[in-house]
């Protein structure tokens, strides 16, 4: 009978102590079928011999709080990466997954791949501005228009220069790849019995909890959106009890963060940019042969051809982030409202807070972020590319291009 008992928490930490924590999560994110605790303790047993051979070099990756049951509601990519990257390399390259907050959360794993106490991260990279203050660069208000275009950016040979050599340069961050959301407002219990949002005016006056990022502030303070910095962890509390209204954030972390049962409506404001990146400490990086640094990037292009994919359909058939989510979904489950605004309404709040038709607020951050690039525009650069493609097209109709190929 043992092969039917289904793997809960404590048997999987039971297996992970016997055969090691990456092994048995890289084991359980690529098991076929349900999860029993027979089968992942004979998955993670194959996985531990086939890494056990001598690697040229281990890499710690501080996931946040990532683990092999929340990246599949937010397939953003991780372990699948780790797991790639170990095979890709014939088993030059040994991963060490430790996610679930235990050697990093998401505003100090980038000081710790900075410091080398790991080697990989994964962290919103908003959360990341407070100590690379160059990732603001893509936290304008609405330079990205849509998904698709956040993805044709980072595929885009131009953003090794407005994005990733400023990083390696000035923060010893090598970025490799990222999923692709936009912010809007994830409302508490104190919109349950309010009609579904359709103005952002009807939002004016709340006090909604905001990330680290610098320049989504500036957003939240020009359409009167009352940020309050809160930290993640206590958000669900903060939104239960009344403490604030709602928060700032994507649909997709919604969902992998639990804040699903005290919410009461997601609302698409799609004001900036939602990206959970992995990045590499830099000089781990260079450390590496051409050849292993050619199988990183390689990697990571087809880690970003993963999240373009499996992301868009976690959303639908797992967050439920559409209008009428499915009742298996856990938007479904919860009796979330997804509130969709309108395009007139979309550019009402563009004119109100964007650096197109609102550029004053924003001169300081644009002046600073120029200066660290080198002299370009970057908020215009990015605005344009971003717009290089139809504002409606569907994400699966971008084009992966190796960015690093062509720049």
């Amino acid at each position: 009978m043992a092969t039917k008992t289904p793997l809960d928490r404590r048997g999987f930490l039971r297996i992970a102590g016997r055969y090691g924590l990456t092994s048995t999560t890289l084991a359980a994110l690529g098991f076929a079928g349900p999860l029993t605790l027979e089968g992942v303790g004979r998955a993670s047993a194959q996985t531990a011999a086939a890494r056990n051979g001598k690697a040229q070099f281990n890499f710690k990756f501080g996931a946040a709080g990532f683990n092999e049951e929340n990246l599949k509601i937010q397939e953003s990519g991780q372990i699948w990466f780790a797991r790639e990257l170990e095979k890709r390399s014939d088993g030059a390259i040994k991963v060490d997954f430790i996610g679930s907050n235990q050697i990093c959360n998401q505003l100090d794993c980038i000081k710790k791949t900075q410091q080398g106490i790991v080697d990989l991260f994964t962290a919103s990279t908003q959360n990341s501005a407070g100590a690379a203050p160059y990732y603001n660069v893509l936290d304008f208000a609405y330079m990205f228009p849509s998904r698709a275009a956040q993805h044709h950016f980072f595929y885009h040979p131009k953003s090794e220069a407005l994005l990733r050599e400023p990083l390696r340069r000035l923060h010893n961050v090598q970025f490799l790849f990222t999923h692709c959301e936009l912010r809007g407002l994830m409302m508490g219990a104190k919109f349950k019995d309010r009609p579904t949002v359709t103005k952002v005016s009807e939002l004016a006056g709340t006090k909604n909890r905001v990330t680290g990022t610098q320049l989504g502030r500036i957003a939240m303070q020009l359409m009167e959106l009352g940020p309050v910095p809160l930290a993640w962890e206590e958000t669900v509390d903060g939104l239960k009890s009344g403490l604030i209204d709602g928060a700032e954030t994507w649909m997709g972390a919604a969902g992998y963060g639990g804040l699903s049962p005290v919410l009461s409506q997601a609302v698409d404001l799609k004001f900036f940019c939602g990206t959970e990146h992995t990045a590499m400490n830099n000089k781990a990086f260079e450390k590496l042969p051409a050849k292993l640094q050619d199988v990183v990037l390689e990697t990571a292009f087809a880690a970003q051809q993963y999240t373009q994919r499996e992301n868009e359909r976690a959303l639908v058939e797992k967050v439920g982030a559409v209008p009428n989510p499915g009742p298996d979904t856990l938007f479904g489950k919860n009796k979330v409202r997804v509130a969709l605004l309108s395009d007139d309404e979309i550019r009402k709040a563009e004119q109100a807070c964007s650096p197109e038709f609102n550029p004053k607020p924003w001169e300081e951050w644009r002046e600073r972020l120029n200066k660290m690039q080198g002299g370009a525009d970057t908020y215009k650069e990015i605005y344009t590319i971003a717009r290089e493609i139809p504002k409606d097209a569907p994400v699966d109709s971008v084009k992966p291009r190796r960015w690093w190929q062509s720049a």
